[in-house]
């Protein structure tokens, strides 16, 4: 299995993408630890893993720079190395023209769309540094290059955490530590055929497509790809 041996942290590791990708690390016989903020996701992530699988579980806002800088700690103790960081944390907010957004909803996506990657980022990259190699894959959307009307304040924090990603690729590279992008446009989840009930789901990307996706830049098959933004947009 690619990943046995290797531990892997998966923020937002119980939600509709990150579950999928906590799933698919586990079945290549990774060490995963997800952060999660719902007792119920996290204890349906585990009903899901395989009996005794090694999965671990933190309710951690990866907003709050000391809480995951505790987590790290823990991690680093625990298993002596983290091999990967995928940063599948993130919220939506659309239908409504800049001008009449409440800035509370602003602030929202910039903290969980675009903090909580820097912070990730910020924590983990040393530890990579230092161990000569790990693998950072933060989860965007299509809205950072294509912004549509009535969701700037999405489209302006999903574009902001790629340029970030992109500046940190340039600043690691040749170090062994690589840094990607993922681009993924709606999501076939529950939560989003709740949303959007008239939609045509089938154009929608699956999770575990795109955790195949994440799952691959993660693996040394990967090696030639840092500074990416990957497109993972379905037919939609």
């Amino acid at each position: 299995m690619k990943f046995s041996g290797m531990s892997v942290l998966v923020a937002g590791g119980t939600g509709g993408l990150g579950r999928a990708v906590s799933l698919a690390f586990l079945a290549e016989g990774a060490q995963v630890i997800v952060t999660y903020r719902s007792q119920k996701e996290f204890d349906s992530l585990k009903s899901l893993a395989a009996k005794g699988a090694p999965l671990e579980g933190y309710s951690t806002d990866v907003t709050d720079e000391n809480a995951v800088r505790q987590l790290f700690d823990q991690v680093i103790a625990k298993y002596g190395r983290l091999d990967a960081l995928v940063n599948a944390v993130g919220a939506f907010a659309g239908g409504v023209n800049l001008w009449e957004q409440q800035t509370k909803v602003f602030d929202q996506m910039l903290a969980l769309n675009l903090r909580s990657g820097y912070v990730l980022a910020r924590i983990a990259t040393p530890l990579m540094l230092k161990q000569k190699h790990g693998a950072i894959v933060n989860v965007a959307a299509k809205a950072a290059l294509d912004h549509g009307a009535g969701a700037s304040s999405y489209a302006a924090s999903k574009a902001g955490a790629v340029a970030l990603m992109d500046s940190l690729a340039a600043e690691v590279k040749g170090t062994g530590v690589r840094v990607n992008s993922i681009l993924p446009s709606v999501i076939d989840t529950e939560a989003n055929r709740k949303a959007m009930p008239n939609a045509d789901f089938a154009k929608w990307p699956k999770p575990e497509e795109i955790a195949r996706v994440i799952l691959f830049l993660c693996s040394d098959d990967a090696m030639v790809i840092h500074g990416a933004a990957v497109p993972v947009y379905g037919d939609s």
